[in-house]
């Protein structure tokens, strides 16, 4: 017969295991509980329950700080709080991709830290920022010859690979004039975003997903707006080559001149303000 001691043990141990089991089936119901409460309220106002939740913040070197400071001007435009978020998902972008230089491009503090600023600020209303579909990025000096056209390219993604390549130089150019309507890093990074939120099934991806369903429908059913746009030559023409392209340049006007953006189309400039939960540096 097994002593007290032993069916002391073994009815711990059995109270043990109920109680984790239990606990774990606590955990799993308050969970999904939330993913309920929060899809509907997405449904309902078009946006996440809530963005920004840390255990602990990341911090980037003084001399990371005074790359943002001096040479990205989002950054500059955000509040003290947001701030210290921004640089948090800097460090954490930073860290969970892989940077490569192609052609004696050396990967300094200044290109981790401006193209990964890049993709902060267009997924800041996100609450995954991390973009998923992208692993690595190399880094090209100038434009690079593409195998897959035989053309040379300022900058391009390729999902299949999880890889955006970008020109340093022609990167650098979209922020020397920050407002001409055309920024390498911003349109390239989108195509990412774009891209991504048809795969990840998170609440930020479903709403970019579902904003840019409403937008075409829109467009698709107000004939009198879609040949405004059109006619008005505000888009390059480049924007309509195909909904990506669409998509990537109105993201870029959005960023770089959204004052006149939405005065000459606000339901379009509102679609995409949806798409980005951009409520925040004056946007």
């Amino acid at each position: 017969m097994p002593s007290l001691f032993v069916l002391e043990r073994y009815t711990t141990a059995s109270k043990v295991i109920l109680g984790v089991f239990f606990a774990a089936l606590v955990i799993l119901f308050f969970y999904y509980a939330f993913k309920m409460f929060e899809m509907a309220y997405v449904m309902r106002n078009k946006k996440p329950f809530f963005v920004h939740f840390y255990l602990k913040l990341k911090k980037l070197t003084p001399k990371q700080q005074s790359i943002l400071r001096l040479q990205f001007s989002f950054y500059n435009k955000l509040t003290s709080k947001q701030q210290l978020y921004f640089e948090h998902r800097v460090s954490s972008f930073i860290t969970d991709k892989t940077f490569i230089g192609r052609e004696g491009l050396i990967i300094s503090d200044e290109v981790k830290i401006l193209i990964s600023a890049t993709a902060v600020m267009l997924t800041f209303g996100f609450r995954d920022f991390y973009i998923a579909l992208i692993d690595k990025i190399f880094v090209y000096p100038n434009a690079f010859y593409s195998r897959v056209n035989q053309e040379y390219h300022k900058g391009e993604f390729n999902p299949k690979l999880k890889a955006l390549v970008l020109s340093w130089n022609d990167f650098k150019q979209g922020y020397n004039i920050g407002d001409d309507n055309l920024n390498l890093g911003i349109h390239e990074f989108t195509h990412a975003i774009h891209l991504n939120s048809m795969k990840e099934k998170d609440v930020s991806s479903t709403i970019f997903r579902d904003s840019f369903n409403e937008l075409t429908n829109l467009l698709s059913n107000n004939d009198l707006l879609r040949k405004k746009l059109i006619a008005s030559k505000y888009f390059r023409a480049y924007a309509f080559t195909n909904q990506f392209e669409f998509v990537a340049v109105l993201v870029e006007y959005f960023i770089e001149t959204p004052k006149e953006f939405r005065n000459q189309f606000p339901r379009i400039y509102n679609k995409v303000k949806q798409m980005l939960h951009f409520n925040f540096a004056g946007y």
